[in-house]
């Protein structure tokens, strides 16, 4: 559905992509913002409108982050998104960073003392790559209450319910009672074992719990002695341990951390503390409610769909019918290096000119209509730009150097966001 605003900006109940074509070719609206597509109205106000109450759950994850609209009467999700952070590219450069600043220390100033005990982190410091998660998912909540009417916020606050799986580890049989507690086991081993078979690596089937050193040899029912096996492999496995079935690694791996999953629970109460400065109403929900709810719904498996699934407020009639996700990545605004390095440090470029160069900006989302030469025809991706005007762009089929800026229209002004579009190329003549 596409996100509608009244004449003063303010966020009126979505429409249909149908009706949202009509008000545009009639003249009634233009559009405001491409993503997430939204229009604005040129003849009416948000007195003159009735809006109704939608809630956006959030699925918070390591790598991807789940985003999803859903209007509290009807249950219809109206839009979803799938934000992909850049938490390990941040967390990679920060340390290529530090091995450069630290060689040369000891090439300049060997002899100065050291002073990294005099150096305190502020209350509530968070690692760059993991403040990131939480900034960009900001980003977008507060992007998406400026286009719909949000009364309400659903979070998960932790991946798993850990009272479940202490009861786990201590009754032995905690993980088998209750409608959720096997969820909050079953949901931290497939994370865990990435949803595949430890003996066969077999995804798309069916996974049972299964015993690494079996009860009948005196194996515990401690989340570190269950793995998951598809069902052939957990039969001819039987009382055997795992090192006698010829997997000596899986006791090792069973007791690896999950990085992932400390992730997301080292930034759960930064971005909840977030979430609740909204001044929104916002409910908690756990990663075991949320596969029992899309388990509930016959939903697949999908960041979108976790999304939706998240907490008690979920409808028993969720609506998720012609609803095709945006997937969004995040591409950071640039570098603050002066000038390029060759493989021996010296520069091999001139310092930055203007970040700006006739309008366009390097990141634009722009297409280029190149009417003479050997490179004529249309082309649509990310633009670099120059000082002398010639400006690269990046498209699915590779790069094209050396386009006059006069052919460029921009189409989406960089936000720090990359999407599906951004990275597509007309072929020319397309």
């Amino acid at each position: 559905m596409v996100f509608v605003l009244a004449t003063d900006r303010t966020p009126l109940d979505p429409t249909t992509l149908h009706r949202a074509k009509r008000l545009l070719k009639r003249g009634r609206a233009s559009v405001f913002r491409t993503y997430p597509f939204t229009i604005i109205l040129h003849d009416r106000t948000a007195a003159e409108s009735v809006t109704h109450p939608h809630r956006m759950k959030l699925d918070p994850g390591s790598k991807t982050t789940g985003i999803a609209v859903v209007a509290e009467e009807t249950g219809r999700v109206v839009w979803a998104g799938e934000l992909t952070h850049r938490g390990q590219q941040i967390r990679d450069r920060l340390r290529s960073r530090r091995t450069v600043r630290r060689s040369r220390r000891q090439r300049k100033t060997r002899y100065r003392k050291a002073r990294f005990l005099n150096r305190r982190r502020p209350e509530g410091w968070l690692a760059p790559s993991l403040a990131h998660r939480v900034e960009t998912t900001l980003t977008w909540v507060n992007r998406l209450r400026r286009c719909v009417p949000i009364t309400a916020i659903s979070t998960e606050l932790v991946r798993f319910d850990t009272q479940l799986l202490e009861n786990a580890e201590v009754s032995g049989v905690a993980y088998q009672q209750g409608t959720l507690a096997g969820y909050e086991v079953r949901q931290y081993l497939l994370e865990k074992w990435e949803r595949r078979c430890a003996y066969c690596g077999a995804t798309g089937v069916g996974l049972q719990i299964e015993h690494i050193v079996p009860r009948a040899r005196g194996g515990s029912d401690r989340v570190s002695n269950l793995t998951l096996a598809c069902e052939p492999c957990n039969t001819r496995k039987g009382t055997q341990t795992a090192e006698e079935f010829g997997h000596p690694d899986i006791q090792a791996q069973a007791r690896r951390p999950l990085k992932d999953a400390a992730a997301v629970n080292t930034t759960r109460w930064a971005l909840y503390e977030r979430l609740v400065a909204t001044g929104l109403p916002v409910e908690l929900g756990s990663g075991g409610r949320t596969k029992y709810n899309r388990t509930r719904l016959g939903l697949d498996k999908a960041h979108w769909h976790d999304a939706a699934c998240v907490g008690a407020s979920t409808p028993d009639g969720l609506d998720v019918r012609d609803v095709q996700a945006l997937l969004i990545r995040a591409m950071g605004h640039g570098s603050r290096q002066a000038c390029r390095m060759d493989k021996y440090g010296f520069p091999r470029t001139g310092p930055k000119a203007a970040r700006t160069v006739h309008g366009f900006r390097t990141g634009d989302l722009v297409r280029a209509t190149v009417t003479t030469g050997k490179k004529a025809g249309t082309y649509r991706g990310r633009v670099a730009v120059r000082a002398s005007g010639s400006f690269n762009l990046t498209t699915v089929g590779g790069t094209v150097q050396g386009l006059h800026y006069r052919f460029f229209t921009r189409l989406y002004q960089a936000d720090g966001f990359t999407y599906p579009e951004g990275g597509a190329s007309s072929h020319p003549d397309s």
